[in-house]
């Protein structure tokens, strides 16, 4: 069932309405001042249509339109961990935090063992129990004024995941944040809300997992907000195999202190239409920041990445490499920025965009940008767009590899650029066993 702009509006209205009672106490608590402020603000701006520039090439009128049912309370649908097995990664065994349709489930989670002062938890829990912490960041970041999408999310702002590293503080484990949606027999929405702080020489590795049980429809509305301190190093990986009835949109707020680093890598497979938006604000001299992704799209999916790197501060580099492989109908957008403020010398930033166009219904809208207000700086951009080089193609089918194999070698290889930068070797492998599986799968849907 489809809704007007104004039918939309009152929906999210009375859902927050209905939301706010059930949190009794919490709701005279200095969280929910922030939500009332999200859902005022989302009350006036609404959802983003294509007349604004950010959002110029994706269209969210699917989502505007759809009536989501929100999801209140915990419910495991009846899923055990044999259930999730597919989706875990061995390695990353010590820290499992999972989400069912974004609701921490701590039956299904395991922190395992952790060094003194580490906290790594649901985010309602750590709201009720100690929110002193939390409170004094959530928001801090990705403001309301940020988008629509965060506003909203703000609003209904509840569960999510909270990790603290406290300083000098290194996590030997990777942790893997598993978000599982499942069940519901109208279409659902869920705002997970994730908190990560880390103090200063502190190291720490996070794995978000974006995973469906079966194929139905449901909006996941994602808000991250990291803190990276002096001299620590981040890893943040990020993968979504969503249904293809699915929407996601997820924002991804980063501030990097003095000598910090932070490694970004996002893959995305499935879903609907899928907007991944990452901003990384290095605010202290002798940071670094590296974003890379990789998107995979087939029939008729949208994948949208929008990045921005701020230099705000001298002597800070930046990499970012993102690649696209579009089958069938898909589109794709990338949207990459990178500001160089005026304090902001001695900047190197280098940013890559490449896409490789399976078929010929194929497209892609790519804007790379640079907005450069220093004059002691080292800063490239460039796009590439182009099919498979069918020189290639017929060197490797000269030496007996068949048609499909020899465009599948080449497609692994593209892709590959980003995934080999991925530290977590078993996430490498199950990411380039997916890709191998949704080429094949792209094949047979060409073939019927």
């Amino acid at each position: 069932m489809t809704q007007t702009p104004e039918q939309t509006m009152k929906r999210y209205l009375s859902h927050f309405e209905v939301f706010e009672k059930s949190l009794n106490g919490e709701s005279r608590s200095a969280v929910h001042d922030l939500r009332r402020k999200a859902i005022a603000r989302f009350g006036k701006t609404g959802f983003p249509t294509t007349r604004d520039e950010e959002w110029r090439f994706t269209n969210v009128a699917p989502i505007a339109k759809m009536s989501f049912v929100q999801v209140v309370g915990s419910d495991r649908h009846g899923i055990s961990r044999k259930d999730l097995e597919q989706f875990l990664l061995p390695d990353l065994s010590a820290h499992r935090m999972v989400l069912v349709n974004g609701r921490f489930s701590r039956e299904l989670s395991s922190a395992g063992t952790l060094p003194k002062g580490v906290t790594i938890d649901s985010l309602a829990n750590v709201l009720t129990v100690d929110q002193q912490l939390a409170a004094r960041h959530l928001g801090r970041y990705a403001t309301v004024e940020s988008n629509p999408f965060v506003a909203l999310g703000t609003a209904f702002l509840h569960d999510g995941v909270f990790i603290h590293v406290p300083d000098n503080t290194m996590l030997e484990h990777p942790v893997q944040v598993l978000f599982v949606s499942t069940g519901g027999a109208e279409p659902f929405v869920v705002h997970p809300r994730n908190l990560v702080l880390v103090g200063k020489q502190a190291r720490l590795s996070v794995v978000e997992s974006f995973v469906h049980l079966e194929n139905n429809t449901y909006f996941n509305n994602v808000v991250s907000e990291i803190v990276v301190g002096e001299d620590s190093v981040v890893e943040f990986d990020r993968v979504q195999h969503e249904s293809a009835r699915a929407f996601h949109v997820g924002t991804v707020h980063v501030h990097q202190e003095r000598g910090s680093r932070f490694v970004s890598n996002s893959v995305s497979f499935g879903g609907a239409i899928l907007r991944n938006s990452i901003t990384a604000v290095l605010s202290g001299e002798h940071g670094e920041c590296t974003l890379n992704g990789l998107a995979l799209a087939a029939g008729q999916q949208l994948v949208d990445n929008h990045t921005t790197i701020d230099h705000a501060s001298p002597n800070c580099d930046s990499h970012e490499l993102y690649k696209s492989i579009l089958d069938g109908n898909a589109r794709g957008v990338f949207n990459g920025k990178i500001f160089v403020r005026k304090d902001a010398q001695k900047t190197d930033a280098k940013q890559t965009n490449k896409t490789l166009l399976l078929s010929d219904e194929a497209t892609i809208d790519t804007k790379p940008q640079l907005e450069i207000f220093a004059d002691d700086v080292k800063c490239t951009h460039g796009a590439t767009v182009g099919q498979l080089d069918e020189d290639q193609v017929f060197y490797l089918r000269s030496r007996g590899i068949g048609l499909d194999d020899a465009r599948d070698l080449l497609t692994n290889a593209f892709a590959s650029d980003v995934i080999d930068r991925i530290a977590i070797a078993s996430l490498r492998m199950q990411l380039l066993e997916t890709l191998h599986a949704r080429l094949k799968q792209g094949r047979l849907t060409r073939e019927v």
